[in-house]
């Protein structure tokens, strides 16, 4: 009797788990695309390379002015003496360094300028695809931009439906 009652109750927790997995439906969608076609992402990518240009602007006078000291030390240097040639050679690597540091800080400027400008619209089009999944009742969705999804159908892809969503076309 023990052993009817094993079997009934696996058989009914199998049915159940049967039945719940076939209501979780999957989707997918290319994120990157989603984005990229956001007019939203179009201007932030046009104020992000705003900003870089005016960041490498400023960096190209430093470069200048190490170009001149190098340039005033080699014309000069026949004619100097030991400890002089020590305290321009000094000044030069102090003009590298502080052009090195300006490149790393400038380097963490544009990645700050670029999540603080992209962190909307990613957060945009995050609810956007839960609204959709939500509404065409979907459990699951998937990011193909990463190039992971072998084989997918056409009719689960949320692409379409996201950019309407959005009014994107």
């Amino acid at each position: 009797m023990k052993k009817y009652v094993i079997i009934a109750f696996v058989a009914v927790t199998g049915l159940f788990s049967v039945n719940a997995m076939a209501q979780s439906k999957v989707a997918h969608i290319n994120a990157q695309a989603l984005v990229g076609s956001m007019p939203e992402a179009k201007k932030a990518e046009t104020d992000l390379q705003t900003f870089a240009q005016g960041l490498e602007a400023e960096g190209k006078t430093m470069v200048d002015e190490y170009t001149k000291k190098v340039k005033e030390f080699d014309e000069k240097a026949a004619s100097m003496t030991e400890n002089m040639k020590e305290i321009k050679g000094r000044e030069i690597q102090d003009t590298q360094k502080r052009i090195q540091d300006y490149r790393d800080q400038a380097e963490q400027k544009v990645q700050q300028k670029q999540q603080e400008l992209l962190k909307p619209i990613y957060d945009k089009a995050r609810k956007a695809i839960e609204d959709v999944a939500k509404e065409k009742g979907y459990g699951y969705v998937i990011d193909s931009s990463a190039g992971l999804l072998l084989v997918s159908p056409s009719a689960d892809d949320l692409l379409p439906a996201v950019k309407a969503k959005l009014g994107i076309k």
